[in-house]
């Protein structure tokens, strides 16, 4: 299987947790092409306290990221967007126009905190909707409001957000929990996309095992809609599936 796009990973050195040299990031890069994703778009993260990133700055590392790699072979294609975090610094950001969608404008990936869906998230999808963009959701499996059950996101199904799987959490890399709550929303049909959040070159052996168990659990043709169709959809500004 080949023509993924992995719309959730960390690659640019030292902005945040992911990567921390050019060759680290070379590697992460190498392996996932390997894996068989040809499109990468990297999320670092914009969260008040532990990130301080902004457009700008991001925007910078990311062209030299790109410039320093530009004469590299078997690389896949590089984008940026960002990992936003829900907090009073994202809202400022919102009303700033500040914020790094994904590439094509038309979605925009969010990460809740991992105790407590936020507050008045259906309000913020709706404004986020009327900007013309697609709100995704990263990793709904890891937050402890829905290991045991989805109904709390069910409006936010209903506002047609997307949900997004890491795919690690399908081998066990932050627990039992939330790897039991991503077999449950697989089963269930809650995820749009699936995409690796590799933060590390340590990831990609997990990453391969996670997509081998995806197979298993929900065919190859639903592997593909999740971890390239919709992907592809998703920046086309498209209906995904």
């Amino acid at each position: 299987m080949s023509g993924f796009i992995d719309l959730h990973l960390h690659i640019i050195p030292g902005v945040d947790d992911g990567v921390r040299s050019l060759e680290e990031s070379l590697k992460v890069c190498r392996g996932l092409k390997q894996l068989g994703f040809d499109h990468l778009v990297t999320t670092p993260h914009i969260r008040s306290g532990m990130f301080e990133n902004r457009k700008a700055n991001l925007s910078q590392a990311f062209r030299e990221l790109c410039e320093q790699v530009q004469n590299e072979a078997d690389l896949p294609a590089l984008s940026l967007s960002a990992e936003h975090h829900c907090d009073d610094v994202f809202l400022a950001l919102f009303k700033a126009d500040e914020l790094l969608p994904y590439p094509g404008g038309r979605a925009l990936l969010l990460e809740f905190p991992n105790e407590s869906l936020p507050l008045g998230i259906q309000n913020l999808a709706f404004q986020l909707r009327l900007k013309g963009l697609t709100p995704v959701v990263a990793h709904p499996e890891r937050y402890v409001a829905l290991f045991k059950r989805t109904d709390p996101i069910d409006p936010l199904l209903e506002q047609d957000v997307a949900f997004q799987l890491d795919l690690m959490s399908l081998v066990g890399k932050y627990g039992r929990s939330a790897r039991h709550a991503a077999e449950r929303m697989l089963e269930e049909g809650v995820y749009a996309i699936a995409a690796s959040d590799c933060h590390r070159q340590d990831d990609l052996a997990r990453t391969q095992e996670a997509l081998e168990r995806l197979r298993e659990l929900v065919g190859k043709a639903e592997a593909q809609l999740l971890l390239g169709e919709n992907p592809a959809r998703l920046l086309a500004g498209r209906a995904i599936q």
